[in-house]
């Protein structure tokens, strides 16, 4: 009886690390808060990067203003990707980014879209775009705190078409939602990033505002200085690696460093 024991002992141990071997030591939790622009590839990369690791990613997307600021009032997220360096800028003066983690990842464009079908445009100093919108609006993420909204506010000014437009923008928490506006119909005009403009079917690019008229639009991440999960460097890693690349090209992005 003794030896059955310990036969069934040496047989039930001998089970559980054969299971425990396919898995992380420890799977975690991984709280990412990433631009609402990154919707699309940032739910592929979760799907790749969960099935890979074991570990559960915890996405948070919205503004990178809103998510600067919750990390500042001290949200415990362990991975920020932002889509513009200032919001990260300031996470960092903050003293809340891990040295040398902080990394630049993707880049991205500019565009006008509009609802539906229409012509395109050619976007410089002398488009009537005042004249286009008619009584419409021009949707447009927050331009005083949002990426997309202070990118796109930068090159209507640099164009020299702000004043005319100022008081017909409409504007959104994120661009997403300033996509949405577009999509569906309610402003016949708005100003996304190209990636977001590509996965929705209900609008259409109608032209690219100049590289030149706006800063870069560029993707920085980051972990973050909490004591949550161990997980954070091989999530930034994985970003780094060619299944992300991957899906960030899929969804228009440009991957820094090609």
């Amino acid at each position: 009886m003794m030896r059955r024991t310990g036969r069934f002992h040496a047989l039930f141990l001998s089970l559980v690390l054969s299971a425990a071997a396919g898995r992380p030591a420890a799977a975690e939790e991984i709280v990412v808060f990433a631009a609402a622009s990154l919707t699309n590839a940032v739910t592929e990369i979760e799907e790749r990067f969960e099935a890979e690791s074991g570990h559960d990613l915890i996405v948070s997307l919205a503004g990178s203003s809103v998510l600067a600021r919750q990390i500042l009032q001290g949200a415990p997220a362990d991975v920020f990707i932002s889509a513009n360096a200032e919001w990260m800028d300031e996470v960092e003066a903050a003293g809340l980014v891990e040295p040398g983690t902080r990394v630049d990842l993707v880049r991205n464009s500019l565009v006008l879209v509009a609802h539906g079908e229409a012509p395109e445009v050619e976007i410089g100093r002398s488009l009537n775009l005042a004249g286009m919108l008619g009584d419409g609006r021009l949707a447009m993420a927050l331009v005083d705190a949002v990426p997309a909204g202070i990118y796109g506010k930068a090159a209507l000014e640099t164009l020299g078409l702000w004043n005319g437009v100022a008081e017909k923008v409409a504007q959104s928490d994120n661009v997403r939602t300033a996509l949405r506006l577009v999509a569906t119909g309610e402003a016949p005009y708005g100003i996304v990033y190209a990636t977001d403009a590509v996965a929705e079917a209900g609008v259409t690019i109608v032209g690219t505002f100049p590289e030149a008229s706006h800063p870069p639009i560029v993707y920085p991440a980051a972990a973050l200085t909490t004591d949550g999960s161990t997980g954070k460097a091989p999530f930034l890693a994985f970003l780094a690696g060619p299944e992300a690349r991957a899906a960030f090209e899929r969804q228009g992005f440009v991957v820094v460093g090609e």
